[in-house]
């Protein structure tokens, strides 16, 4: 996996609008989902089409999963790990999703 820079796509997605925000939704997404082998799920531009034609109700959705998968990607880094899809949810309902993405950027950044 590719190592990215958290603070750095944290400041692209502010300067941006949130246009950069939705390119590292996708390949998070994308990513999280090859790391823990879940392809079934929907990948990163379909799960930010059905984001936007939901209104973000997929975006609640998505926030749990994306706590689960990064469970996952902690227990095959032999990290502990908790149950992160109530966390994510919690910060999705206090408007800091781009927290979500963070966490999971750091997860996939310390994959072995």
């Amino acid at each position: 996996m590719q190592q990215r820079s958290i603070p750095m796509y944290i400041i692209l997605s502010i300067v941006t609008c949130g246009l950069f925000g939705l390119y590292w939704f996708i390949v998070l997404t994308d990513e999280t989902n090859e790391v823990t082998g879940q392809t079934q799920l929907a990948s990163g531009p379909m799960a930010l089409i059905l984001t936007i034609i939901t209104c973000n109700i997929y975006g609640w959705y998505w926030a749990y999963k994306m706590g689960e998968k990064v469970d996952m990607i902690k227990a095959q880094n032999g990290q502990s790990s908790s149950n992160s899809g109530i966390l994510f949810i919690i910060l999705q309902a206090l408007g800091l999703g781009i927290v979500n993405y963070a966490l999971a950027q750091d997860a996939l950044n310390h994959t072995a």
